[in-house]
């Protein structure tokens, strides 16, 4: 089944903002596996969630599926984990870091380099095949990161701050 581009969250915005949201909303539907998934600009901010309509109340699982919180929190994790690494980079001499992936017990965190410092975060179940959500970002950065300007950055920054 073929996932549908937001209907509500996309009105108003270019065809390139809703392309990339109908990017992040397939790569959430066809991927077994991912829980969340975030774009982060280079300074931090949320560009894309896969769960833009989701309410901070509404975001805190009791037992829960995803992080503790809104999409913002996978945002914050991803820009932190994006800045640690590069850094880490910079001390080896490592030069750009392409990907980080975290397991945990419960759950795997993998964070992906688009253009300019931008980062596509994703939240995944202990149980998800790896290679196969590594291979998917990598299609999503490959799609996304040529139209991924400083004018759609925006474009986007301002749909994610505006109310739903």
């Amino acid at each position: 089944m073929k996932a549908q581009a937001p209907t509500a969250y996309g009105q108003g915005l270019s065809s390139q903002a809703r392309d990339l949201h109908w990017l992040l909303t397939n790569l959430v539907d066809e991927v077994p596996g991912i829980r969340s998934v975030a774009v982060v600009s280079s300074d931090g901010l949320l560009l894309l969630s896969s769960d833009p309509e989701r309410t901070e109340e509404a975001a805190r699982p009791s037992g829960g599926d995803g992080p503790r919180g809104s999409s913002a929190d996978l945002a914050t994790i991803v820009s932190g984990l994006g800045s640690l690494t590069n850094g880490a980079a910079k001390l080896m001499d490592g030069r750009a870091v392409k990907q980080t992936m975290i397991t945990m017990d419960e759950g795997s965190l993998f964070v992906m380099s688009i253009s300019d410092g931008s980062l596509l975060g994703v939240h995944a179940t202990p149980d998800c095949d790896m290679s196969v959500i590594a291979y998917h970002m990598a299609l999503f950065v490959g799609r996304a990161g040529h139209v991924l300007t400083p004018e759609l950055r925006s474009e986007l920054r301002k749909s994610m701050e505006s109310p739903q």
